[in-house]
This record gives C-alpha cells, structure tokens and sequence, in this order.
C-alpha cells in the first residue's frame, strides 16, 4: 500500500465518520467536546472537583455518540470522562420545523383536497 492509498482511505473514512454525524447529530440533545474526543449525548452531567490543589472535571455521558474514525461501534450506553483540561458543553438547538401543530391539524394543508 503507497502513502497515497493510505491517505486516501483515511480521507474517505473520515467522509464517512462525517457522513455518519450529520445523520445521528438530530437523536441527540448536547454536543461535547474534550481535548481527546467529541460526542454527541443526551444527557451530562459535569463536576467540577478538586484534589490536593487541582482542579479536574468529572463528566458522565449517557447515551452517546463518539466521533472516532477507528472505533467500530460509535454508540455507547455510559461514558465517564476524567480530564484536567477544559470540557464544551453545548445544548442542541431543537427542530422544532418538524413538530405537529399542538391542536394536531394541518392548517391550510388540509384544504388541498377540497
């Protein structure tokens, strides 16, 4: 295998790791990055702690996503991430386009056939 096939197939597994991202990202509430990964969850939980003058961070995921090219299986049930470093949590926004209307009619859609 040349460096370019090797560059190659890692170019397309990470098109493909992107691919499956951008169907996945709408199961999930909360986008997290770490300095070694990035999820996606449905719930966390973040400590701050500390520990003889240090301060390190606790996060427990559930429901997750990891965007990790070289993991088979990306889904994951319980994650528990320790770090010193700094921990982004950001709250999905909602689509809320594609929600029933609360009365559960269609509008004006419902006169098309009339």
């Amino acid at each position: 295998m040349s460096a370019e096939d090797l560059e190659n197939y890692e170019t397309d597994m990470e098109l493909q790791l992107y691919r499956e991202y951008r169907d996945v990202v709408g199961l999930f509430s909360y986008v997290v990055e770490t300095e070694r990964r990035f999820y996606l969850a449905n719930h966390v939980d973040l400590q701050a702690r500390s520990a003889d003058g240090e301060v390190y961070f606790d996060l427990t995921l559930q429901d997750a996503w990891v965007w990790d090219v070289y993991r088979s299986a990306r889904f994951v049930k319980n994650v528990r991430v320790i770090t010193f470093k700094d921990v982004n949590v950001e709250e999905l926004p909602r689509n809320e386009d594609l929600s029933l209307p609360k009365d559960g009619g269609l509008g004006d859609l419902g006169d098309l056939g009339n």
